[in-house]
This record gives C-alpha cells, sequence and structure tokens, in this order.
C-alpha cells in the first residue's frame, strides 16, 4: 500500500483541482463578480496559510531586504492577482472543460519561458531536443483547435445544475459561441503564460529567501490587497460582495483553502518521492475530471473540438517530458562517465608517482 500512495496522492490532487475548475465555473454561473471571487479567494488562502507559516517559519525567518520585498510583490501581481483575475474572465467566456485542458498547456510554457530566460538548453540535433521542438508544436495546434473548432455535441447524463435547476435551453446556453469561445481561450492561454512565468521567476527569488511557506504566504497576502484594490474599481455595488449559504461561499472555501493548502502539501510530498515529472504527468487527469464534473453537475456540453484539443495537449505535455527525461538521463550518464575517468586517470596519476624500491636479486 506505502508504494500506492504517491499515485493516489497526485489522483487526488487532480481531482481537487477539477472540482476548482468546476466550482469557479458554478459560482460565476450563479452571478457572482469574478474581480470579488479572486479576492475572496486569496483571502481564504492567507487566512489559512497564515497561523502554519507564523508557527513553523517565523523564528527562522532569513532577512527580508527591500529589494527582494519589490520582487515579491510584483511576483505576486503579475502572477497571482493578474493570472487569476484574467483565468476569471476566461472560464466565464469559455467552459471548465476548456479551461481544464488548457491547463495541460502549462508545463510547456514553463518550460519554453525557462528556455527563454536561458535556464533550459534545447539541443536541436538530438531525440530529446526534437521531442521538445514537437511537444510545443502540438501544444499551440491543440490551443487553436480548442478555440476554433467545435464539432459535434456530446451531452453526459446532468444531474443537477449547481447554480440552479437545469433545462433544455440551459443545457444549450452552455455551449458557448465561436467569438466568446475564442476569447475564453486566449484569455486562458494569457493566464497559463503569467502563471508559468511565476513558476520560472520564483525559483529566483527564493535563493535570496528560502523560507518557502512564508514565501508563498506573503505573496497571497499582497496578492490579497492586490485584488481588492481591483475588486472595489470594478464592482462598487455591495449586493455583489454578499456570499450567503450558497455555491459562491463553498466556491470561495475550496478554491481558497483546500486548493491552496491541501494541494500545497500534497504535490510538496509527491515531488519528494517521485519528483516533479511525475507529477506533471498526471495533470491531464484533470481533464478528465473536470469534464465528467462539469458534465454532471454543471451541464456542459463536450464538444469534438474540446477532446481533439485536449488530446493534442496532452500529447504534447509528454513529449515535453519525455524529452526532459531522456535528455536528464543522458546528462546523469555522463557525468558519471565523466567522473569515473576522472578517478581513473587519478589512480593512474599516483601509480606513477609512486617510489619504486631497491631490486632484489
Amino acid at each position: 500500500m506505502g508504494e500506492k500512495k504517491p499515485y493516489l496522492a497526485v489522483l487526488l490532487v487532480q481531482s481537487i483541482y477539477g472540482g476548482m475548475f468546476m466550482l469557479s465555473k458554478a459560482a460565476f454561473n450563479g452571478g457572482m463578480n469574478n474581480y470579488v471571487f479572486v479576492f475572496y479567494r486569496q483571502a481564504a488562502a492567507t487566512l489559512f496559510l497564515a497561523p502554519f507559516a507564523f508557527y513553523f517559519e517565523w523564528k527562522n525567518r532569513p532577512p527580508l531586504s527591500f529589494v527582494t520585498f519589490c520582487k515579491i510583490f510584483f511576483l505576486a501581481l503579475f502572477g497571482i492577482s493578474f493570472c487569476l483575475d484574467i483565468f476569471g474572465i476566461g472560464i466565464i467566456y469559455a467552459t471548465a472543460t476548456l479551461a481544464a485542458a488548457i491547463s495541460n498547456c502549462l508545463p510547456v510554457i514553463t518550460f519554453f519561458l525557462a528556455l527563454l530566460l536561458r535556464m533550459e538548453v534545447l539541443k536541436f540535433k538530438t531525440v530529446s531536443g526534437i521531442a521538445k521542438i514537437a511537444g510545443i508544436v502540438a501544444c499551440i495546434a491543440g490551443a487553436a483547435t480548442l478555440a476554433m473548432y467545435k464539432g459535434p455535441h456530446f451531452n453526459l447524463l446532468c444531474l443537477q445544475h449547481l447554480s440552479g435547476s437545469h433545462n433544455s435551453q440551459g443545457i444549450i446556453s452552455h455551449i458557448p459561441s465561436s467569438q466568446t469561445r475564442i476569447k475564453g481561450c486566449f484569455l486562458l492561454f494569457l493566464s497559463n503564460i503569467l502563471w508559468g512565468l511565476w513558476l520560472v521567476l520564483q525559483v529566483r527569488v527564493l535563493k535570496n529567501y528560502p523560507s518557502k511557506l512564508l514565501f508563498i504566504t506573503l505573496q497571497c497576502f499582497l496578492s490579497t490587497i492586490q485584488l481588492f484594490a481591483i475588486a472595489v474599481a470594478a464592482e462598487r455595488d455591495p449586493r455583489e460582495w454578499e456570499l450567503g449559504w450558497n455555491v459562491r461561499l463553498l466556491a470561495v472555501a475550496y478554491c481558497g483553502i483546500v486548493v491552496t493548502g491541501v494541494t500545497f502539501y500534497l504535490q510538496a510530498w509527491v515531488i519528494e518521492k517521485k519528483g516533479p515529472v511525475f507529477l506533471a504527468m498526471s495533470t491531464p487527469f484533470t481533464l478528465v475530471f473536470t469534464m465528467i464534473f462539469s458534465s454532471i453537475l454543471l451541464c456542459e456540453t463536450i464538444t469534438l473540438g474540446s477532446v481533439l484539443g485536449g488530446l493534442m495537449l496532452v500529447g504534447g505535455l509528454y513529449s515535453v517530458l519525455w524529452g526532459k527525461r531522456k535528455e536528464e538521463k543522458m546528462n546523469d550518464e555522463n557525468s558519471l562517465k565523466a567522473e569515473a575517468d576522472r578517478e581513473c586517470l587519478e589512480l593512474k596519476q599516483a601509480v606513477r608517482a609512486e617510489p619504486k624500491g631497491p631490486l632484489l636479486v
């Protein structure tokens, strides 16, 4: 059973993310303002993480310089505040299934951004390099298919719409028009670019501020302030800020506490046990869970374009990950070979340097 725990953990993580896409879409379908929702979500995440950060890392916290604070502030602004607001607008225009499908681009986008910032290397004449290029092309093709092509529609069993009772007109209304679909896909893709840039750039900031839990909590706190300013500017009606005992409160609590808190721990544990590639390879399960949840509970219609585009994105993801894994193995083998050659050379030099004793006749 111990060997199966990482596999169960990644399935739980991806199902949690699937629930996030579904509940976010349900809250927006119920009329909740996107900017207000994202503010409440980050506020809940901050309140949840702050006690743990103070208890575990406050006493041994590293010094926080003004320059590092500014870097963390802008990381929170672009990587969290703008990213989540753009994501919210995108999922309003699109569907939960489309949002989950485009999320498969994230590892590919992260690799491409790291490549531009010279944190990754792409060797065009190697098999691993060709696999990475093919993955990037497949990712772009999948995103274009999601945005441009619908195809036939498929309706699964719809039990009850989370934002109200369903009917035939409600089901048809959840098929976005071509123009709306393109807008949604573009915004969702843009939010993934910002998220990937956040993942890449925070590596450098963590070198100056290595307390990971305090680092994340500070970003959540700063993004809460930023998102409050954006929400106040965008929504002045006090009634839009009311939650109540409905899907709005459920979505805020789920995204703020379960997604931020539980998945943060589970992902760190899985990476420690199996490595980051193992976690990234489980990303397509989010699409599967979201497609099932949203079809049954949101009455969303699945299109052939969503399925084909999702398959292209998954194929691109695995191609890049395979190339990355193969390149890491080659580097490890070359390092071991170089270490063995160095030890052999040192041994030969030691043998030659040994003084020769007198010959016995």
